[in-house]
């Protein structure tokens, strides 16, 4: 796999990572999630697609998670 394949790979598992810890936290509508926790609801369906993600909004998410980075990338990820 070239380089860019793998990172937008790589892109596109931290989206449904982000995802996936949306549902399980039970919120199945992506906006509804990004209201509650005063997140723009166009930029954090960027966040879905793991698309224009700084790291500090990262951590943001996490804390909405309730996760550590170690906790988030140890599922999803190869």
């Amino acid at each position: 796999m070239k380089s860019e394949q793998l990172i937008e790979a790589k892109i596109d598992q931290l989206g449904a990572r982000i995802k996936s810890l949306r549902i399980a936290k039970g919120y199945t509508n992506a906006e509804k999630f990004a209201y509650e926790y005063d997140i723009s609801r166009s930029q954090y369906a960027q966040y879905e697609k793991g698309k224009d993600l700084r790291f500090s909004s990262l951590l943001k998410l996490l804390d909405c998670f309730g996760l550590s980075l170690q906790e988030f990338f140890s599922e999803g990820f190869d």
